[in-house]
């Protein structure tokens, strides 16, 4: 009885399926039966288990359709809640479930083999409805759990951080240096932070397993990449990198394009090795297990910033070629080539092969422009007009400029030496030649002289300037002060190379030829100053002590002539500049062992011959200590006349 009630209609219609079966196969065994009735048994056999396959399918749609019915008003209730399902954690994991229910119906719907069913085909539209709506709500959690739990932290990080030194020497040419991350400073773990807080990445990763179990995937990425790329653009932003278009760029004056560049440097590094480097392992951690959807989302994500950073690197490339850019523009080309093996390794597939390939280009022009730069300083030196002579024939701004311009590239010799091998020799300006083979070959033989593209180019510009400062000197009317400032400059350029790394690009011998150079401007001041005045204190045309009036007038005329020469040299010569006291004290010394020294033999000699003279204090105005005293008055940059000063 209690069978009879428990009974459904599908079941006894199973049970009678079953019994006529049973009844066939009983009959198809009976070998008597003529072929064409065991055929009509066996085509009635199949009927039998297609007409019981449906009936099981009927029953088991019945089922579907309750368990979506149930399902779907769980959801609902869900969707009409305002509050965000994952603020907690079991309802969280109730809605989860709930969804993978639905997916798995869907499922099994699609797995029916019931074509043109339209039962069948409207319950799945149902079912994918629900889906539907279900998708929109998890995508909106998932978006929500990025944002919300995002990591605040500031720029600085303590592998990454950047100290600028103000060198600035003579005034001549200032550069911040900044310190370079070399590739020993690399990504690596300690370098890698937590973008969002970790106690959310199992969420984040079960919300994308189902939305991509439910072929949802496009969605799940669309609401990632969304998200995380305004968290990178807003991360750029707190490095202090705006959005400007190359035009822009290259319409910004050099001191604030300095300081932009500074930044640049900065925020590339920190942008490549701690944020694309953790936002990398951010992807791995909620889609490691999806093949190509992760490094998609990953290049998706990151790849308007990282254009951002090198948009702003190409106006710098294809800018002006002015010499103050050359240290900005190797630097950036020292950041971008050590940060190369980073972005290889960050996009390594096909998705990101378009990020490498810029990243390489834009690293080719930043060298073109370095070179480009650095032919222009050349030029620059060459092409340096004077048409009024340097005042006091001291030392030239552009010798200056020139020397720790020359001396600051120092630093970048191995990037220089990279670039600068093979370039066109002729496209340089060479106003003097250089060093020939034998010479080249005796330099190279010295352990103090390193023969690379970069020494060759140093040493060529020294050649340079010094043929613009021997036009510079011929602006002088006065031969002696072209020789002082010859002597001046080339003992500058001698300083500058030997007190310096430069000392390794020149070598030995060309310190010794500049050595002599400069003395040989100094010999050359001291016959153009002196020779004429030291004429005067000879003995030729003078007789011996009480010979007649006719001596004296002409001695009488010797101490006057030179008290005025003295005097005019003295007016002019205090007004000329020597800035090394080494040099000036040297050049005053040679000065006074000739002049003082043939000044007490005449005045010891020939003194006497005047004593009866009245007014002798109008001839012999000064004694040999006078000279010696007033000598130390010399090549001070500050004019005096003797005419207003006091005895010593």
């Amino acid at each position: 009885m209690e069978d009879h009630k428990s009974s459904t209609p599908v079941a006894e219609e199973e049970n009678v399926f079953a019994a006529a079966q049973n009844f066939v196969r009983v009959l198809e065994t009976n070998r008597n039966l003529p072929g064409d009735m065991r055929r009509i048994l066996m085509d009635l056999n199949i009927q039998l288990s297609t007409m019981n396959l449906q009936s099981e399918s009927r029953q088991g749609i019945s089922k579907i359709e309750e368990q979506l019915s149930s399902v779907e008003e769980k959801l609902i209730r869900w969707e009409s809640d305002q509050t965000m399902i994952w603020d907690s954690q079991e309802s969280a994991s109730e809605y989860l479930q709930a969804v993978d229910e639905v997916r798995r119906l869907a499922e099994s719907l699609e797995a029916l083999s019931l074509d043109k069913d339209e039962n069948v085909s409207e319950l799945l539209r149902q079912t994918h409805r629900v889906l539907q709506m279900s998708m929109a709500r998890l995508e909106e959690e998932f978006s929500h759990i990025l944002f919300q739990n995002r990591k605040s932290f500031e720029p600085e990080h303590k592998s990454f951080h950047s100290c600028a030194t103000d060198l600035v020497d003579d005034n001549s040419i200032e550069y911040d240096s900044v310190e370079s991350l070399r590739r020993d400073n690399s990504i690596s773990e300690e370098s890698i932070i937590d973008l969002v807080h970790a106690d959310v990445i199992p969420d984040l990763k079960g919300i994308a397993n189902l939305m991509i179990s439910s072929k949802y995937d496009k969605e799940c990425c669309q609401a990632y990449i969304s998200t995380r790329k305004d968290a990178l653009e807003e991360r750029l932003s707190t490095l202090e990198m705006e959005k400007m278009s190359i035009e822009e760029v290259m319409r910004v004056d050099w001191s604030s394009l300095n300081l932009m560049i500074k930044k640049w440097m900065r925020a590339m590094k920190l942008f490549t090795r701690v944020y694309l480097a953790s936002e990398k392992r951010l992807c791995d951690q909620i889609f490691g297990e999806y093949g190509s959807i992760n490094p998609f989302c990953f290049v998706e994500t990151s790849k308007a910033s990282v254009l951002q950073l090198l948009s702003f690197s190409e106006a710098i490339a294809i800018g002006h070629l002015q010499p103050e850019k050359l240290f900005r523009i190797l630097d950036m080309y020292e950041v971008l080539s050590d940060l190369l093996p980073d972005i290889d390794d960050l996009f390594p597939d096909e998705f990101g092969s378009f990020i490498k390939t810029e990243c390489h280009e834009i690293l080719k022009r930043l060298g073109e422009s370095v070179v480009g730069t650095y032919s222009e300083f050349e030029k620059a030196v060459g092409s340096n007009p004077s048409i009024t002579p340097f005042p006091g024939g001291g030392i030239h701004h552009l010798t200056k400029y020139v020397m720790n311009y020359i001396k600051f590239l120092i630093d970048y010799g191995d990037t220089l030496n990279l670039l600068l091998e093979g370039h066109n020799e002729e496209e340089h300006v060479k106003l003097i030649p250089k060093l020939n083979s034998v010479e080249e070959e005796n330099e190279a033989a010295s352990s103090s002289y390193s023969v690379t593209p970069m020494a060759h180019h140093l040493r060529s510009v020294t050649s340079v300037l010094e043929s613009n400062l021997k036009n510079k000197a011929d602006l002088y009317r006065d031969g002696s002060l072209q020789h002082f400032f010859l002597m001046n400059n080339i003992y500058y350029m001698v300083q500058k190379v030997k007190g310096s790394e430069l000392r390794a690009f020149f070598g030995d011998g060309w310190i010794r030829q500049h050595n002599w150079k400069f003395q040989q401007h100094a010999m050359n001041y001291e016959r153009a100053t002196w020779s004429s005045i030291l004429a005067l204190l000879r003995d030729e045309g003078i007789n011996n002590p009480g010979s007649n009036s006719a001596s004296k007038t002409i001695l009488k005329e010797r101490f006057r002539s030179f008290n005025i020469a003295f005097e005019e040299v003295y007016k002019s010569q205090t007004g000329w500049l020597i800035l090394d006291p080494q040099l000036r004290e040297d050049l005053r010394i040679s000065v006074s062992l000739k002049v003082v020294q043939a000044y007490r033999t005449f005045l010891g000699r020939h003194a006497s011959q005047l004593d009866s003279e009245r007014h002798i204090d109008r001839y012999i105005k000064y004694t040999a200590d006078d000279l010696q005293n007033y000598l130390l008055d010399f090549f001070e940059g500050s004019q005096r006349s003797l005419h207003n000063s006091r005895r010593r």
